[in-house]
């Protein structure tokens, strides 16, 4: 019997197993999909941060502890693969006689690095010029004292005086800012920027040439394994635990300066906002997945209960007919669940090269059998429950009759329950989208992170609240608007308008269904695509806020450079070339950035947003500069803090070029600057170039912006590396995207939203054509009964086309509402993904064009389908029915 009634369905109900597997398919594909990447990219993430660390460990040997001691402690630690100690002693200054000139320069640093040095850390020091290894001087120290290799250099050092050292070559530090950081502090109280002056000596002329100087300290550098666990919270936890336990053993010998771990500290950071966007993006795909398989299945429910009877009518026991309807879900669940599972394995190697989606077995696994698992729940919900309730609810005579029309509306509607799911929403994201709120709490150095997961309560309230009014709206337009259907049905239908109305206002339910799902995955497609679009347009914004322009020139402190040096950078491939004065000016007691601009040029070399300004758009401000050159924009803390008013008189103290001392210049509060190109993130001011040029007599520049059109940064950045020498620092945009994206900016969300776009589409095709495809192969009785009532063929395909036309319009239309409102509220709860936040939202138009045809085509053949279906033989529809 079990084997007659397995091929039994798949002969003859091919199209409703078939579209109930396609459902559990996409449900499974997506979950094992999307959880199996996640895991990948929490290791992608852990990978990453162990990369980026030039030096894992610097363990400074405190006052009265052995050096030797400490090294032997930290060579011994379980992990470490190699120590080696560096010196540090901090100068007075530095002197050299250059082309009968003598430079000075302030304070600065000399560290002894022992032999193999780099070779143990190479990314610490790149070789600009000269020999790798000896004297080596900083980049920007050869470019304060004007030194090159084969000069001779000054060190001043307190109680020894001046050693002569004779320049081997020139280096880049990359990760100055944590070679110099101070040991053992808290990131507040750290440095602001690291020493401008540095020279690198080998470990015994330090040695010899520091004898009897103060300020002398020895670190351990320490390289550590990557044996580390792949979720960036659990190795944070592992690296910190490691170093707390050398410092322990060291009995307070030794501090460790534990960049390692500050790296995966800012990871774990970023895994959790990817965790948070599988929740807020990934799960309503899942969901969608399987609303649309319980809603295939539904649509055949009233074959099911008929063909239950005729079961029962035969002698079959409940038990069996459970076991029939078991055996059913179990064929969906198997079918549906592989197939998944494949689909899966294929969009991991497509998309990525790998169908493990860059995991490994120990991790995608779990993924694979859990998504499995709900799959076969998803299937025995939508399959055999209905089935069990029909058995114990409806009798055999019940099943004989036509389901009649429920008059009473459903209860949610009749309590008002889609208002107050969305008032609720709009409650709930007030509070969430608040100035100090924060969605992820992570305190630097604190092993537990926090999110605050009821902010996810908004975006699902107004998911849910949103479906649910799209079908109130349509069951009362089908139940009270036949005049209406019947005036929109009969170019199709001509004399059947009437009868096409009552049929679509008798079938209001599975048509509002439909009309639900359809939005419901047009929206999910719209809120993905709108907030992937918007975060790149962020990411890019970001990175150019920090490079400045596409390729830029930065100019050496107290180097006079005029705008006119601007001619040299115009090479092949420079559209613009924008100078951008840099100085530095008190207001009050605070030492703030300071940056002259031309206004009317300015946003020819790079991007300026009305986001980055308050009290004004970009084009007002700038001509206000322009109009009058001592108007200044401020930032908003320094609004606050001296409670300025538009026009207010700011006095700011500037350094003057002729006399070397302070002037008090004034200038007039114009507006507020959020962020600026090339600015730091905390306060500055902009101002007019001019004005700064005159007050301070000097118009150096500090930086020039150079506009490629976008194209060839890096070549442009090469050639002029080349032109310019040590003279200057150049960077590219390409270059900064690097610098500035997190492992989640770069990676992570890019793979995330490319698997949910794609199954995006998927599921606006499926909840298009698949239940409509359904609804109208069970409404064959109906088409039937009008043919032999005298319907014609172009009339049936009316009412058909009517259906579909009316599913289209209802499920685009309302899916696009749903998924703008989702766009905006994910937009502003996710703020702390986006820097800087947006000014409006990136709309892609070519995919949600994409998903619109697909959703339409897809309607569109299971139009056909029905159309063809309605033109067999009435008499052989009605005895096959």
């Amino acid at each position: 019997m079990i084997t007659s009634w397995t091929s039994g369905l798949a002969r003859h109900r091919t199209g409703r197993l078939a579209a109930a597997v396609a459902g559990i398919a996409l449900a499974v594909a997506l979950v094992a999909a999307l959880g199996s990447f996640l895991t990948a990219s929490k290791a992608t993430m852990t990978q990453r941060a162990v990369r980026s660390v030039a030096v894992a460990w610097q363990v400074e040997v405190q006052p009265g502890a052995d050096p030797n001691a400490v090294l032997s402690l930290v060579q011994k630690a379980p992990g470490t693969q190699a120590a080696l100690p560096v010196g540090f002693a901090r100068t007075t200054g530095f002197t050299a006689r250059v082309q009968g000139s003598t430079q000075t320069t302030g304070p600065g640093m000399v560290l002894g690095l022992p032999a193999g040095y780099r070779a143990r850390f190479p990314d610490e020091i790149r070789t600009l010029t000269g020999a790798p290894t000896g004297v080596l001087l900083a980049q920007q120290t050869a470019s304060n004292l004007h030194a090159a290799p084969g000069d001779t250099v000054g060190i001043h050092l307190p109680n020894v005086g001046v050693r002569q050292v004779r320049v081997d070559g020139v280096v880049d530090l990359p990760q100055a800012d944590s070679l110099f950081q101070k040991v053992g502090a808290p990131a507040q109280t750290q440095p602001t920027a690291p020493p401008d002056n540095v020279v690198l000596l080998p470990a015994g002329r330090f040695a010899s040439l520091t004898h009897g100087a103060p300020d002398v300290t020895t670190q351990i550098h320490a390289a550590r394994d990557a044996g580390l666990p792949s979720d960036p919270a659990a190795a944070f936890t592992s690296t910190t635990g490691a170093a707390h336990n050398l410092e322990a053993k060291s009995a307070g010998g030794a501090l460790v300066g534990d960049n390692l771990g500050a790296a995966l500290d800012s990871a774990r950071q970023d895994a959790l906002y990817a965790q948070i966007l599988f929740l807020f993006l990934g799960v309503p795909g899942a969901l969608l997945a399987a609303a649309l398989t319980a809603a295939i299945a539904s649509a055949g429910g009233e074959r099911r209960r008929q063909e239950q009877g005729l079961l029962r009518l035969r002698g079959l026991s409940p038990r069996q007919i459970t076991g029939l309807a078991g055996l059913e879900a179990a064929v969906v669940a198997g079918v549906g669940g592989f197939a998944g599972l494949a689909v899966a394995a294929l969009t991991g190697r497509l998309a990525f090269g790998t169908a493990s989606f860059g995991a490994s077995a120990g991790t995608w696994a779990p993924w694979y059998g859990l998504a499995f698992v709900l799959g076969a729940a998803v299937a025995a919900g939508a399959v055999l429950v209905p089935a069990l309730r029909d058995l114990h609810s409806v009798t055999v005579a019940d099943t004989r009759k036509e389901a009649g029309v429920r008059r009473r509306s459903p209860w949610w509607m009749r309590y008002g329950v889609d208002f107050a799911l969305l008032i609720g929403s709009w409650l709930v994201f007030r509070a969430s989208s608040g100035n100090q709120y924060a969605l992820v709490l992570a305190p630097e150095g604190v092993p537990a992170l926090s999110v605050s997961y009821w902010a996810f309560l908004g975006p699902a309230l107004l998911w849910i609240g949103a479906a649910l009014l799209v079908w109130r709206v349509t069951l009362l337009a089908l139940a009270h608007g036949r005049p209406a259907l019947a005036r929109l049905a009969r170019p199709l239908t001509a004399t059947l308008a009437g009868t096409t109305a009552a049929v679509m206002s008798r079938s209001r339910r599975p048509l509002a269904r439909s009309v639900v799902l359809l939005a419901l995955a047009v929206s999910f497609a719209i809120s993905t695509a709108v907030f992937n679009s918007t975060y790149r347009q962020q990411a890019e914004a970001d990175a150019r806020l920090t490079n400045g322009a596409d390729v830029t020139v930065t100019e050496p402190p107290g180097a006079h450079v005029p705008p006119g040096a601007a001619g040299q950078l115009r090479i092949p491939g420079v559209r613009h070339v924008e100078p951008v004065q840099h100085r530095f000016a008190y207001v009050g007691s605070d030492l703030q950035d300071l940056y002259g601009v031309r206004p009317g040029t300015i946003a020819r070399a790079t991007s300026l947003q009305d986001a980055y300004f308050a009290g004004g758009t970009t084009g007002q401000l700038m001509r206000r500069l322009t109009q009058r050159p001592d108007n200044l924009l401020v930032s908003e803390e320094t609004v606050k803090d001296f409670q300025l008013s538009p026009g207010d008189t700011v006095n700011l103290r500037v350094q003057d070029a002729r006399t070397k001392s302070l002037r008090t210049v004034p200038f007039h509060y114009a507006g507020i600057v959020k962020e600026f190109p090339t600015a730091p993130k905390d306060s500055f001011f902009v101002t007019n170039a001019d004005y700064v040029a005159k007050a301070t007599g000097s118009d150096a520049v500090g930086a020039f912006l150079l506009d490629t059109g976008g194209t060839h940064q890096k070549q442009v950045a090469t050639q002029l590396r080349t032109r310019l020498g040590t003279s200057a620092t150049v960077t590219d945009l390409t270059q900064t995207r690097g610098t500035v994206g997190t492992s989640l900016t770069s990676v992570d969300l890019a793979g995330l939203t490319r698997i949910e776009l794609a199954f995006a589409v998927l599921l606006a095709a499926g909840a298009g054509g698949l239940v409509l495809a359904l609804g109208l192969a069970e409404r064959r009785r109906t088409f039937a009964i009008a043919t032999v009532l005298g319907a014609r063929s172009r009339q049936l395909r009316g009412m058909v086309l009517t259906e579909a036309l009316l599913l289209a319009t209802g499920g685009l239309a309302g899916g696009a509402l749903i998924g703008w409102a989702l766009s905006e509220m994910l937009v502003k709860v996710l703020t702390g993904v986006f820097d800087p936040p947006p000014a409006s939202l990136a709309v892609p138009g070519t995919y949600l064009a994409l998903t619109a045809v697909a959703a339409v085509a897809a309607i569109l053949a299971a139009a056909l389908n029905g159309i063809r279906g309605a033109g067999r033989p009435a008499v052989e529809e009605l005895r096959d029915l």
